[in-house]
């Protein structure tokens, strides 16, 4: 599943040094500020809960309702043509990936999907209902049909290519699928990473997972930009898009939404 990486522009390596060290002076500033129960340290803003799980809550930015593409584009800035029936959109051919027009860091994703019914058993491995989630323009959860139960055959392929896979690098601790036609979900809470004024990763990007409600990565470390049969490796970038890959599979998407997460001074080293 080739990523295309997100364009690099001179001052993203200048920012992100900038960032890395704004945020460890605050990391001191904050762990040393307070005593134990200080009622003067100032207490976290509120979020309301959606009334029904998978629902976004009040802070969350919606991407997709079933409305619109409007949050939509391809890589070259030109207009989503992604099909919409009901509530979901899906793959057309010859659509194109597609990214948000916004771009994000640090986030919390909520994702449905569903791979089709009734693709023939003969087509197999990477080619069975392949798609993908990136973060920031070029980190991939690998979306594909893995499931399997004692009356259906299950597709394989290699263990860093199947569904909840950081693509190319982990596999997921468990094989989490529901079958074909049937809707799935991602909750992912992504980090991003912080790199220093010479371009060295300075702390990775990290990654937790649940599939239909199941860990599948539990704050991993991503070990670098996705690639196709080649190692991941970080290179220095700014904040990027969330992208949907085109596979040339038919793969519907659903009840999508974000909340940018603020930095934690506890994981800035």
């Amino acid at each position: 599943m080739k990523s295309t990486s997100a364009v690099k522009k001179p001052w993203m390596g200048l920012l992100a040094a900038t960032l890395t060290v704004a945020a460890g002076a605050y990391a001191v500033a904050e762990v040393t500020r307070y005593a134990v129960h200080d009622r003067n340290r100032p207490r976290p803003p509120v979020v309301t809960p959606a009334a029904q799980f998978g629902q976004p809550p009040s802070d969350a930015i919606i991407l997709f309702d079933g409305a619109d593409l409007s949050q939509w584009q391809k890589g070259n800035g030109s207009p989503a043509t992604w099909e919409i029936v009901g509530d979901a959109m899906t793959v057309t051919r010859k659509g194109g990936s597609i990214q948000t027009k916004r771009s994000f860091g640090s986030c919390q994703l909520h994702i449905e999907w569903k791979t089709p019914e009734g693709v023939p058993a003969r087509v197999t491995d990477q080619n069975r209902s392949n798609s993908g989630v990136f973060f920031m323009g070029r980190y991939e959860v690998q979306v594909l049909d893995s499931y399997t139960d004692d009356d259906y055959a299950t597709n394989k392929t290699y263990a860093d290519g199947q569904a909840g896979a950081i693509y190319g690098s982990h596999p997921p601790m468990v094989n989490a699928c529901r079958a074909p036609g049937q809707w799935q979900n991602y909750d992912i809470a992504f980090l991003r990473p912080l790199f220093d004024e010479k371009g060295n990763v300075v702390r990775k990007a990290r990654i937790t997972v649940f599939h239909n409600g199941v860990c599948v990565h539990n704050n991993l470390e991503i070990e670098g930009t996705t690639s196709h049969k080649v190692k991941a490796k970080y290179t220095p970038h700014g904040d990027g898009p969330i992208g949907l890959q085109d596979h040339g599979n038919p793969i519907s998407f659903r009840n999508i939404w974000v909340r940018e997460l603020p930095e934690q001074p506890y994981l800035i080293e």
